[in-house]
């Protein structure tokens, strides 16, 4: 029996859905990098991180998730001009979706989002760790070197998602212009330089 997953913001104001979810249909990872943690301190929302500052990721396809109420109160950043999109809420600080481009048919939602039944029921537990070179202390095992498996389970999925059409309607961009459909703001080099004393070190500091 198809169901969807329920995604609200931490006040209720913004409520979407990712519909019919299912571990094989999408990737679920716990991210250690530095532009993740910078993203949820500068909301501060450091609540949404583990002890060694990983973010529970699900990542899915554009079309599965749309947004039913509070479309008003959705803005984006960016940590620098080139970095990837991360959409919010205005209303609370609740993160809501990131991704590079409309290019590549992904969107990474942070599971603590989402309501009613646990995340493990919809999409499975995590299958994998990455980017822990940043990570808050020791690297959590397996998650600073290239995994391999996961890469391939990824670039399947976003091949799978843009040849079945699943990158189109996009919740966050208009498909005729490929602009963002909310207001988006770019961090100042000063800006992105003042967040990074609150994560982990860069690989070369340690």
């Amino acid at each position: 029996m198809s169901h969807d997953a329920e995604l609200r913001c931490r006040c209720g104001e913004v409520a979407g859905r990712v519909k019919d979810p299912a571990p094989q249909s999408v990737n679920r990872v716990i991210c250690y990098c530095d532009d993740c943690q910078a993203f949820v301190h500068h909301l501060g929302r450091a609540d949404l991180l583990d002890e060694h500052g990983g973010s529970d990721v699900v990542q899915v396809a554009p079309s599965s998730l749309s947004f039913q109420r509070g479309a008003e109160r959705i803005v984006g950043l960016r940590l620098s001009p080139k970095g990837p999109y991360r959409f919010y809420t205005s209303c609370c600080q609740t993160p809501l979706g990131n991704m590079v481009s409309p290019a590549l048919p992904f969107i990474g939602i942070v599971a603590q989002g989402f309501q009613g039944a646990t995340a493990d029921d919809s999409f499975g537990k995590p299958i994998g760790r990455i980017y822990g070179q940043y990570a808050i202390g020791s690297a959590p095992a397996g998650s600073d070197k290239l995994n391999l498996r996961l890469m391939l389970r990824v670039i399947r999925l976003m091949l799978g998602w843009r040849l079945g059409g699943k990158a189109w309607p996009h919740p966050f961009f208009d498909r005729a212009t490929g602009a963002p459909k909310y207001p988006v703001t770019t961090l100042t080099p000063a800006e992105r330089e003042s967040l990074r004393p609150l994560c982990g070190p860069r690989p070369a500091a340690r």
